[in-house]
């Protein structure tokens, strides 16, 4: 089975992903403010039916091309973990957040990130 995401309308924000070994692979890149934000909300709420249809058992996003993120942005990620936390713990899967240690917005949001679902994400630098 392969992974499907939406493809990205805007030039500000890219993204892509593959799926293998039970694993998806989401690759974040370029900005992520108020013009990318429709594409970030379709590409995550794909990820997430993605997810359960694969039967992922960890989902590694990769923040380390992703220059900057604005709040609405950020609760698009918010959102989703707290789906994730009301899904049957059977299904539930582990997100990595890969992050680029350069990124001072990287350290700070993302650690608070993880916060929201302590059990279920894990940074990587």
């Amino acid at each position: 089975m392969s992974l499907e995401l939406p493809p990205t309308t805007g030039t500000v924000l890219s993204v892509d992903g593959n799926f293998a070994d039970g694993v998806i692979k989401v690759r974040f890149a370029g900005t992520a403010d108020v013009e990318a934000k429709p594409d970030l909300d379709a590409s995550v709420k794909k990820l997430q039916e993605e997810s359960l249809r694969l039967g992922a058992t960890k989902v590694v996003i990769d923040f380390r091309e992703l220059e900057f993120m604005n709040s609405s942005c950020f609760k698009v990620f918010v959102s989703w973990l707290a789906t994730l936390q009301e899904i049957a713990p059977e299904k539930q899967y582990r997100i990595h957040l890969l992050s680029n240690p350069n990124l001072h917005w990287q350290r700070r949001s993302l650690a608070a990130l993880s916060c929201f679902a302590v059990d279920l994400v894990a940074i990587e630098t």
